[in-house]
């Protein structure tokens, strides 16, 4: 299996944005200073939530779980690799998304 497609999609997908929001950052601090103003104003308040590791953490299992559901229905079912795994990565990271959205509105009620 070669992996060089996948490395250059995620290049392109992945440091081309992260060298413009860097470089754009880096732009605006300056400009910042030059006007003799405080960077601080820049980052706010910076938070740990536990909700958003809660997010990341159902969503990845989600994905998780359809990628083992897919290689199920890839060996034992007449449906093409791409079908099994794509559907099933799609329909479980969908679920883990409304599952967290149902635990984030309880927390939020209880609140």
């Amino acid at each position: 299996m070669d992996i060089t497609p996948v490395v250059a999609i995620i290049s392109v997908f992945g440091v081309i944005p992260l060298v413009v929001y860097l470089v754009h950052r880096h732009k605006e601090r300056r400009a910042l200073i030059e006007k003799g103003m405080d960077i601080s104003l820049l980052q706010g308040e910076k938070k740990c939530s536990t909700l958003e590791s809660l997010k990341y953490g159902i969503l990845l299992i989600g994905l998780a779980v359809g990628i083992l559901i897919g290689n199920i229905l890839d060996a034992y079912t007449r449906l093409n690799e791409e079908v099994s795994y794509f559907s099933m990565i799609f329909l479980f990271g969908g679920l883990a998304l409304l599952i967290f959205y149902s635990i984030a509105k309880k927390q939020e009620e209880t609140e």
